[in-house]
């Protein structure tokens, strides 16, 4: 019998780090080499050394914060992607799919995870997307910081460092009260730069960042292009028309891309039969889901799985 809801892994933060930790040794910075004495309970600070050099796709049940210092990768974000840079902060929010390549060697920053309900003694967790517009859907989850305020987030970085690391009183409440002056740091180039103000866009380009942002949302429950123009009141025909005219690409092209993601982080991350996950992903047998795998990338399930083991 089909199962329609595919259990894409969703970590959390106790199972989390042999997915983008390498085995052996780095430096003694954040949680890179931490004891079990020194751990904060829902708070993890690492820099870049010793991560692994590809991540996802993947779900994450914790908040996330990335700081490039100098070199580039690439990052997805549902159906969005971007390059980082030296000096590009990003943010991603519990259970969105993200993923991470293209790491380059000079590349080096440093990254923060945290629960929702870590900062509840100075922000409730229903208050932090509020809080922050990064954290919203329709916020701008990736952007580029001045060299002032990348030494200003850096420096809280290195206090934050400095209290993992010693048992002085207080430290939990220290790193929190950091942490939020970190996310206020990010705030205050967001707006800055104008990114909490929303730009002009055309009533086509409006509706493209909607569809888009509904399929990162919905892609296992709907399928169709019909299911997204009902979602957003126009016709199938006129959505397909403008997807097409806007991004080149077709409205259907951008849920297969949603599946596809999906289909590599249950042959990446777990030990699911590839007829196991046909199923779950509720294409009629395996062959169905083979073609469909081998259309979009040119290679099979199976040789995607071992690529990666």
């Amino acid at each position: 019998m089909k199962n329609k809801k595919a259990d894409i892994p969703r970590y959390s933060l106790d199972r989390f780090r042999p997915v983008h930790r390498q085995d052996g040794p780095a430096t003694p910075f954040g949680y890179n080499q931490i004891g079990k004495v020194k751990i904060i309970e829902g708070f993890e600070l690492y820099s870049s050394d010793g991560l692994i050099g590809s991540m996802g796709p993947l779900k994450s049940a914790f908040y996330r914060i990335s700081i490039t210092v100098c070199g580039t990768l690439d990052m997805s974000i549902g159906l969005e992607t971007y390059k980082h840079q030296p000096r590009t902060l990003s943010f991603t929010f519990p259970n969105q799919i993200f993923s991470k390549s293209n790491i380059s060697r000079d590349a080096f920053g440093y990254y923060i995870l945290f629960d929702p309900d870590f900062l509840n003694d100075i922000l409730p967790a229903v208050k932090v997307v509020e809080e922050f517009p990064f954290y919203d859907t329709t916020g701008t989850p990736v952007f580029q910081i001045s060299d002032q305020e990348l030494s200003s987030i850096t420096d809280l970085i290195i206090r934050m460092d400095s209290e993992l690391q010693q048992h002085r009183t207080g430290r939990e409440k220290a790193l929190k009260m950091y942490l939020y002056l970190l996310l206020l740091e990010a705030k205050r180039s967001y707006e800055r730069q104008g990114l909490d103000v929303s730009p002009p866009t055309s009533d086509h380009h409006a509706l493209v960042i909607r569809f888009r942002k509904l399929v990162s949302v919905h892609y296992l429950t709907k399928r169709k292009v019909s299911d997204y123009a009902q979602l957003l009141s126009v016709t199938p025909n006129y959505l397909n028309r403008v997807i097409k005219d806007t991004t080149g690409s077709t409205a259907s092209a951008s849920i297969k891309e949603m599946l596809l993601q999906e289909a590599r982080s249950l042959l990446r991350y777990t030990d699911q039969t590839i007829s196991e996950i046909a199923y779950k992903l509720d294409f009629s047998d395996p062959a169905s889901f083979n073609r469909f795998f081998r259309t979009l990338t040119a290679e099979t399930p199976l040789t995607y799985r071992n690529r990666h083991h």
